[in-house]
């Protein structure tokens, strides 16, 4: 998929104790909220780990990131699905580079501003 200024990519997920588990064990960010379920059952989700849902986009292009801004707007939990939604603000050939830079709205299932942010970086 060839991106043009314009664009916008929308993709979701679900997110599990055990990717919890797996962010926790990697990052260290063993914070009591993220190893102990709520009254409900759930445990709060990593901020860094809902922030890699833009980053899906770097993945599928091959982009290197120079700069990203993460703006957390509120909690996520173990079983919410979250949808995010990345628009494409720049895309241009110069210098034998091809340059990126994008913004992002992430919203959970019930439609609550999650994160918010922008990205940039080159294609590789």
């Amino acid at each position: 998929m060839s991106l043009k200024v314009g664009d916008i990519i929308t993709f979701e997920r679900t997110f599990t104790a055990k990717d919890v588990e797996g962010f926790t064990k990697v990052s260290g960010d063993e914070g009591s909220h993220h190893v102990t379920p709520d009254e409900q059952g759930r445990l709060v989700i990593q901020g860094l780990l809902t922030a890699t849902l833009p980053t899906k986009i770097g993945g599928d292009h091959n982009v290197l990131a120079r700069t990203m801004n993460f703006e957390f707007l509120r909690p996520v939990f173990t079983g919410d699905t979250i949808v995010c939604e990345v628009i494409i603000e720049q895309f241009e050939n110069q210098d034998n580079r091809t340059y990126i830079t994008a913004s992002f709205l992430c919203k959970n299932q019930n439609k609550k501003d999650v994160l918010r942010g922008n990205f940039s970086g080159v294609i590789l």
